[in-house]
């Protein structure tokens, strides 16, 4: 049997945390009211969490995920040099609910499929809240920051608790959805629906989803004409194992993102507590940049623009832009 140093079992600690390594986790929250009076039997929260809390447990950073994302393919976050780097804050990667991970309509056993009931974007926020302080014992976040759908989680965190956190960093999310956003998650959501969630409809809705992740101009220069129906069909090949009433859920609840809830944004400002940093895609076909470009300048906090051809996408193609303004950010 081979015999390993202490230096030896530390660096091949730091490898694994630094390949993204950490065991998933569940918290039981019971029966889950949500806002609409239906309730989650048996509610299931997802989690991983990477690092460690400080002396003064002052430097936790809640991470929910994107859109069908789980905290396994969300990990990266948290490597060293990361934006939720792992060496200097506990970092709390969360499984929305609807993922597949978390409760969803893929893995309940009471209320399966089309039964499970209808969450939104600020329940998803709850549940992460009391995964936060029931089960890890935090009266405080330092930050919480997310891409996607996990910006606009981060979005309803300003409001929902704003005085929880001290730094919010939503990144190619939006506080509230545009006309175009309604229109293109909604024809999503139709195609599932008039297809009766059949894996043919799933197929086409991918199709959908994959001509918005980025623009015609990455296109033209990733792909070749001719090579566009391998790509569709390695694509919808995918999309063919995707539970359709998982990413329906998910769906409907951004549908409904909305933070204003009838407020103006003078009203919303005085809300607010947390320091905000706004991350967009001025391409974004997905979530389009409009809403919250907005309501950064309205509340004249710090935006970071995305100006490259890749889309929705671009917070992978302008890496390093976004790393470096979140790391500034977050130690000022």
């Amino acid at each position: 049997m081979p015999r390993y140093s202490f230096v030896n079992l530390i660096v091949f600690f730091l490898l694994l945390v630094c390949s993204g390594y950490a065991q998933q986790r569940f918290a039981d929250l019971g029966d889950f009211q949500l806002e609409n009076g239906q309730t989650i039997q048996n509610c299931r929260l997802g989690y991983r969490t990477f690092g460690r809390l400080n002396a003064n447990r002052s430097n936790a950073i809640l991470v929910p995920t994107w859109f069908g994302g789980t905290s396994q393919g969300k990990a990266f976050v948290a490597n060293p040099g990361g934006i939720a780097d792992s060496t200097q804050y506990f970092t709390i990667v969360v499984d929305a609910l609807g993922n597949g991970v978390s409760s969803s309509p893929s893995n309940s056993t009471a209320q399966a499929g089309a039964e499970f009931p209808q969450f939104t974007i600020r329940d998803m926020v709850r549940s992460e809240y009391e995964l936060v302080t029931k089960y890890l014992n935090l009266t405080h976040l330092y930050a919480v920051m997310g891409i996607s759908m996990g910006g606009m989680q981060s979005f309803e965190w300003l409001v929902s608790y704003p005085t929880f956190i001290d730094k919010v960093v939503p990144i190619v999310g939006t506080p509230k959805q545009s006309s175009y956003d309604k229109l293109m998650w909604g024809t999503q959501l139709t195609i599932l629906e008039r297809g009766n969630f059949s894996p043919e409809a799933m197929k086409t809705t991918g199709d959908l989803h994959e001509l918005n992740l980025t623009t015609p101009t990455y296109f033209l220069t990733h792909l070749k004409a001719d090579d566009e129906p391998a790509f569709v069909q390695q694509k919808e090949n995918g999309y063919a194992n995707t539970n359709p009433y998982n990413w329906a859920s998910q769906l409907r609840a951004m549908i409904g993102q909305d933070i204003y809830r009838g407020r103006t944004v003078a009203e919303l400002k005085s809300t607010i507590k947390a320091k905000l940093l706004v991350v967009v895609a001025t391409q974004d076909h997905m979530v389009t940049p409009g809403m919250a470009t907005e309501l950064a300048r309205s509340l004249q906090v710090p935006l970071v623009e995305l100006t490259g051809d890749c889309g929705h996408l671009a917070t992978s193609c302008e890496e390093d832009k976004v790393k470096q303004a979140v790391r500034q950010f977050l130690q000022n």
